[in-house]
């Protein structure tokens, strides 16, 4: 049985070995920030635990992840079950995400496709349709090379093959995300303020 502390020491290596990929990091922020500034949205997917990471980043978006301000415009593609339920019943599973963004992206978009292994055939299905309709596409996976991180615009790749621990970093990651992106629209809202 492993004990808390060599989990906790697997969690800490692979969240210090994100160092090395905090340039993507960053420039994905960027993308996120002139995606919601051109009056874009952010859609994402994912499924299990990634699934919940895109409800939970999602909430933060629209509602609030440390500061008060304007909501911003993002859309899990996990939470209606009527939709989700009708695509893979009267087509396949495959394709519960990119019937969505076949429905709900616009070429001024930005999908966030997150899969720890990069071969979930629903969320490359959905990456595909992003690009199709000229989306940038933002893969999350982890170390290894997949068909969703060719896809992909740009992919954060999390230098773990154990699912908890990529599941772990993504959120940290997305958390940074929230925090840079509120950090801009709350810093123009008070702007904004002062100029009026």
């Amino acid at each position: 049985m492993k004990t808390f502390l060599s989990v906790l020491a697997q969690h800490q290596a692979v969240l210090a070995q994100l160092a090395n990929s905090s340039h993507e990091i960053e420039e994905a922020g960027m993308l996120l920030i002139n995606t919601l500034k051109q009056g874009g949205k952010i859609l994402l997917c994912g499924n299990g635990g990634s699934a919940a990471d895109c409800q939970h980043i999602a909430a933060e978006f629209v509602v609030r992840y440390e500061k008060k301000r304007q909501a911003l415009a993002a859309i899990a593609l996990t939470t209606d079950t009527s939709i989700l339920t009708a695509s893979a019943n009267d087509f396949n599973f495959d394709s519960i995400f990119s019937r969505q963004v076949e429905a709900l992206g616009n070429a001024n978009d930005c999908l966030i496709a997150i899969s720890t292994s990069g071969r979930s055939a629903n969320v490359i299905a959905a990456a595909k349709a992003a690009k199709s309709k000229g989306m940038i596409v933002i893969g999350m996976t982890g170390n290894e090379d997949s068909e969703l991180s060719q896809l992909a615009s740009m992919t954060i790749k999390v230098p773990s093959n154990i699912t908890a621990r990529i599941q772990e970093a993504h959120i940290v990651i997305g958390h940074w995300w929230c925090g840079v992106v509120e950090d801009i629209f709350s810093q123009e809202a008070l702007d904004a303020r002062k100029d009026a």
